[in-house]
């Protein structure tokens, strides 16, 4: 295999180095010389390319994820043959696996796995709602890149719900590790045995684990569909009982006692998120050493109620749960401080209250996509949850091909704002804050008035902005994206808080 090296398939994808294989196909690393972006390319065995069932399923595999396009799920670019092998182009993600994470650091801090468990449960509803059941969910096919975002890859015996006969009733397929009871017995799967495996995921994730062991693999099979998965706050205390009922729930045996959605098992890792740590918790989770800005004693003031979850929403605002949620104190980070106060003392800034709906995507001067760019969504920017956020569009080619676009806030009335900090799940790209006092015109940059308040930045994941007001009072303060981050195709603003 290692001959393939160098070589380019389709005229277009040169073969640079071997990522792994499997006993279908192997995965490899290699640039795309018409874009000039490295891609990775799963070309399937030669010795297995001539089994008709093997080669439908691996086509499928193509099917299947070209239909999902999520920020949790690697997405397919293209599929091809090749000398009579068929391969499959796939976005590629730089970083590591995250059996790979765990086996390095042992159990994962308690945020850090709700968060990795909230991204993959949103991939997989994303799946469901193409009628696509991965079947194989375990933290080998979840991809961590360098900026901590997970993907769900490898759909490799996924199915949908509306095929028959490839994967018939009484064919175990899956690692049996994280199988759920119902695959373990060959009977007919749905949505909810890949939750079961992402509860086993996170078990693990927790625990460091996994919650069966067994001299085989069909011992281990049985354990899953006769054994109840141990309580995790029996190997980690600190896990909050909130938390282990998300484990416990996702792992119940029967499909009445389990989630019924990955939706619904979203909403609860992320109240879990709000409970915070156990009483068994002795210590709190450090912020992230990227934030860039200081830490407070206390938060500012108690966390907003929760609103109805909206569908789209949980589909379409996504990396900001990996990135985001890893620092689940991080809303400590940024309440905010306005520098030293007399004595050397820093003043606490006071927060400008914000509504739920005072958001506003803007896209002025557009040749292309017009002014929506994901305005329904605008308003996760000032939910009061980092884990959701505000995308822009998605730009291929990695440019915007325009000025910039953005986000704006607006107040009930003109405010002095002296500080605008915000949340990101997509650090890297470059904002500048402007201003205004007039109803920004949705067409038009120019013609709104806007003033600017800072020079560009670089955005970190938590980011102050000091606003150059010169005392004047604005209603309107928008965040403008100039530049999309490296290797990314959008960016995001998960929160933006306005401060006097």
């Amino acid at each position: 295999m290692s001959s393939l090296l160098g070589t380019t398939l389709s005229a277009r994808y040169r073969l640079q180095s071997r990522i792994g294989s499997g006993g279908m196909a192997a995965v490899y690393r290699a640039y795309d010389e018409t874009l000039e972006r490295f891609v990775a390319i799963k070309l399937m065995h030669r010795e297995v390319a001539g089994d008709s069932q093997q080669l439908e399923r691996f086509r499928r595999e193509a099917r299947a994820v070209a239909r999902i396009s999520h920020p949790n799920v690697v997405q397919v670019i293209d599929a091809d043959e090749e000398d009579g092998r068929p391969y499959i182009v796939l976005e590629c993600v730089e970083g590591e696996t995250l059996k790979e994470r765990i086996r390095q650091r042992g159990r994962l801090e308690v945020a850090e796995a709700t968060a990795y468990a909230v991204a993959i449960a949103r991939a997989l509803g994303a799946a469901h709602a193409h009628h696509v059941i991965h079947r194989d969910v375990k933290p080998q096919n979840v991809l961590i890149d360098h900026e901590g975002t997970a993907k769900v890859t490898d759909f490799g015996i996924a199915r949908t719900l509306e095929e028959e006969g490839l994967t018939a009733d009484g064919r175990v397929l899956g690692t049996t590790d994280y199988v759920s009871p119902e695959q373990a017995l060959g009977r007919p799967v749905n949505g909810q045995s890949d939750l079961y495996s992402l509860g086993v995921v996170l078990y693990e994730m927790l625990t460091g684990e996994l919650p069966h062991r067994g001299d085989s693999q069909v011992a281990v099979a049985m354990k899953h569909v006769r054994e109840s998965v141990p309580d995790v706050r029996s190997l980690r205390p600190e896990v909050s009982p909130a938390l282990a009922e998300v484990v416990a729930r996702a792992t119940a045996k029967q499909l009445t006692s389990r989630y019924a959605s990955a939706e619904a098992m979203v909403a609860g890792l992320e109240h879990a998120l709000q409970a915070g740590p156990g009483l068994g918790a002795t210590t709190a989770p450090s912020p992230p050493a990227t934030s860039g800005l200081p830490q407070p004693p206390q938060p500012p003031q108690p966390p907003p109620p929760r609103r109805p979850r909206r569908p789209r929403a949980a589909a379409s605002a996504t990396a900001a749960v990996l990135a985001l949620a890893v620092a689940a104190v991080a809303a400590l980070v940024l309440s905010g401080h306005r520098g030293p106060g007399r004595g050397g003392q820093r003043a606490a800034a006071t927060p400008i209250a914000l509504c739920r709906t005072c958001a506003n995507a803007y896209n002025p001067d557009s040749i292309s996509g017009g002014p929506a760019q994901n305005n329904s969504l605008a308003d996760l920017a000032v939910d009061g949850k980092l884990t959701t956020g505000w995308p822009t569009q998605t730009y291929y080619d990695g440019t915007l091909g325009k000025p910039g676009v953005g986000i704006y806030v607006y107040t009930s009335a003109p405010s002095l704002a002296r500080t605008l900090r915000l949340a990101t799940a997509t650090p890297g790209f470059q904002a500048k804050i402007y201003a205004t006092d007039r109803t920004p015109d949705p067409n038009s940059f120019a013609a709104s008035g806007w003033t600017g308040l800072t020079r560009t930045v670089t955005v970190k994941r938590f980011q102050g902005f000091a606003l150059d007001t010169r005392g004047r009072r604005f209603r309107y303060y928008l965040v403008w994206i100039t530049r999309l981050p490296p290797s990314r195709e959008y960016a995001e603003v998960n929160e933006v808080y306005l401060y006097r």
